[in-house]
């Protein structure tokens, strides 16, 4: 198979006029239309139009310009059928060997909330799937490119061999199709999210998404499962799904879901923190002046519980923090750097997965979850509250260090399975119970991890994640010794829990906001 004619035709002007001209420079006839033939014309590089090509002008402002026989023909003949090619030439039509593609920027466009039914449906390329589905389905005598990215790559084998392997065009034959069924996609996520009158609704009544597969890896949740990673189709900065591996066993499911909530609960920290999860939990988490103050306050918290755990800081791991790391079995360490010194120190540990994941804050804007015949569809809790907009409920107000510590200890609750309590103090959590059925059951862990690692509760302050249903669990927390309580409120026993806490001299802050993890 050898490239002798191209047609360009491109959104993502992004590198085709270096890309035409290499073509070009190679002997390699160019089609090309719209906006794509004047930018070629513009950088000297020679191209026919399509209107010249077909004999036919485009019409309808454009709508219909390659929806042509002599385009389709050329894209969709079996070069090892001799029918194919004789009809082909009795009709004079000569073939076309590479397609370069990108559709109309449709989800851009309706990215702004402001755009209209009639800007989107401009933005609903034709022609363009059109071609991209006939050269992809002909992908046996076919090239076809969709991402600028592949571009090098086509180029540097055309060069070698004249035309393009059978191996990179079954490729880019996948990676056509799957760049029109998230264009389709997308355009049936938009039109079914408008209501009678055209509103934009959160969710619409089809839902399309699309991920690539970015490494099988060790089993799933047990050993008997298999599992893979898929990364989003438009990743999202500062997602674990962007680690990058340093060193260390392949990884799993588990290692990779305690991974995210690790990282998710560390970036949420303007101070050096260190945040140790095991079981989908934070079993500690503190800040400090530096991450290895930060790192001994979290590992302090519950040592038993850490043994095996995942480790995730928000600074860039230096060597003494690594050494201190490297005493305990960690599985996992993620850092957004890791700086040579501490990739030396922890070397020796090669079972020890090491990963780098860029420091961002972008949200993703939905959570996702399985269910028995169907999926469950959340926009993500990024609600963060500021103080200014709590309450204080209680006489006492809390001290300016029992607010450093309740803002410290709800940001942890916010990433501890329902029902969370957490006890902090000095910016380190001291106990947290999670995931029971009852509240004041995850009180009692939490006063049993605390004794348990030898930290006095006495002064110390706890956030729940949801309210306190009856004025039992705030006494508890007042049992083991807590100063002052932050929770959501919202009860209608909250005059209940309210005098209970006055009656025991604690000072208790209202957020209006609930964090529920399950």
């Amino acid at each position: 198979m050898r490239i002798a004619r191209a047609l360009i035709s491109v959104s993502d002007k992004a590198g085709i006029a270096t890309f035409a001209r290499a073509l070009a420079e190679l002997g390699i006839e160019i089609l090309s239309t719209g906006g794509t033939a004047r930018l070629l014309e513009k950088e000297g590089v020679p191209a026919t139009e399509v209107s010249a090509w077909t004999g036919f002008p485009e019409m309808l402002e454009g709508r219909v310009k390659t929806l042509h026989p002599r385009i389709h023909a050329g894209l969709l003949a079996r070069r090892d059928s001799r029918e194919h090619m004789a009809e082909l030439a009795r009709a004079g039509i000569a073939p076309i060997d590479l397609l370069v593609v990108n559709l109309y920027p449709f989800e851009a466009t309706v990215a702004d909330p402001d755009c209209s039914l009639a800007q989107a449906i401009e933005n609903i390329d034709v022609g363009g799937p059109a071609m991209l589905r006939a050269a992809a389905k002909n992908h046996a005598g076919v090239a076809v490119v969709t991402d600028p990215a592949d571009y090098d790559a086509v180029l540097a084998e055309i060069r070698a061999t004249g035309g393009v392997s059978e191996r990179t065009r079954r490729a880019l034959a996948t990676k056509a199709f799957a760049h029109t069924a998230a264009y389709d996609g997308a355009i049936a996520n938009f039109l079914s999210s408008l209501d009678e009158e055209g509103r934009r609704r959160a969710f619409p009544d089809v839902l399309t998404l699309q991920f690539f597969k970015r490494q099988e890896l060790r089993y799933g949740e047990n050993p008997h499962q298999a599992a893979a990673l898929y990364r989003d189709a438009r990743p999202v900065a500062g997602a674990i799904a962007g680690f990058t591996l340093l060193q260390g066993k392949a990884l799993s499911y588990n290692n990779l879901a305690d991974a995210d909530a690790a990282w998710e609960c560390a970036k949420s920290f303007a101070a050096p923190a260190c945040v140790i999860v095991k079981h989908a939990n934070p079993c500690g988490a503190a800040t400090g002046e530096s991450l290895a103050v930060a790192y001994r306050k979290a590992f302090a918290t519950d040592p038993v519980s850490a043994f095996g755990g995942i480790l995730a800081f928000n600074r860039a791991l230096d060597r003494a923090t690594a050494e201190e790391v490297g005493r305990q079995f960690a599985e996992v360490i993620v850092a957004p750097r890791v700086e040579p010194a501490a990739r030396e120190a922890l070397a020796a540990r090669q079972n020890v997965r090491v990963l780098e994941v860029p420091l961002a804050h972008e949200a993703q804007a939905h959570d996702y979850k399985r269910i028995g015949g169907g999926l469950l569809v959340q926009t993500t809790d990024a609600r963060t509250a500021a103080r200014a907009e709590m309450k204080v409920v209680t006489r006492r107000a809390p001290t300016e260090a029992q607010w450093d510590d309740l803002l410290f200890a709800w940001t942890v609750a916010k990433f501890v399975k329902s029902n969370a309590i957490v006890f902090c103090r000095d910016g380190a959590t001291l106990g947290i119970g999670a995931g029971q059925m009852s509240r004041v059951d995850s009180v009692r862990i939490a006063a049993l991890k605390a004794a348990g690692a030898k930290l006095a509760l006495a002064g110390s302050v706890v956030a729940s994640d949801a309210f306190f249903p009856f004025r039992d669990g705030l006494e508890a927390v007042a049992d083991a010794g807590a100063a002052a309580v932050i929770q959501p409120g919202g009860s209608v026993r909250d005059a209940e829990v309210i005098a209970a806490a006055d009656e025991r001299g604690l000072a208790m802050v209202f957020t209006g906001v609930r964090h529920f993890r399950h």
